[in-house]
């Protein structure tokens, strides 16, 4: 099966959760939460709510968290959540207003050790 890539225009505005099963281009407005194997997110975008994604490449406006595999943050990004990752890239001027936290996978939940 032939991998497919969606693009919503700079035209369009979404209000509701999207689920993709590939790649998804956002160009315009998304009122909700965002699942994808890969994200690529024009400058002039903005995205209101979570995003989750293998891979991401975020250069507009987002306001809700991020979870993703690979992250790239580029310069003209705006980012208003707390983001986890398991690789990270930002470029010097972008900004963001929340925690990083770098996912730990292990295969096991780490072990609660109590000291007494």
């Amino acid at each position: 099966m032939a991998a497919s890539f969606s693009v919503l225009g700079a035209d369009v505005a979404v209000k509701g959760d999207l689920s993709a099963s590939a790649d998804l281009h956002i160009d315009g407005s998304v009122e909700g939460d965002i699942t994808c194997a890969a994200l690529v997110q024009g400058e002039k975008s903005v995205v209101t709510g979570a995003i989750r994604a293998q891979s991401a490449r975020l250069s507009g406006t987002v306001h809700g968290s991020i979870e993703a595999g690979e992250l790239v943050i580029l310069k003209t990004a705006r980012i208003h959540g707390d983001v986890t990752y398991d690789a990270l890239t930002i470029e010097q001027g972008a900004q963001v207003d929340g925690r990083f936290a770098h996912r730990v996978h292990t295969g096991e939940e780490p072990a609660l050790t109590l000291v007494s």
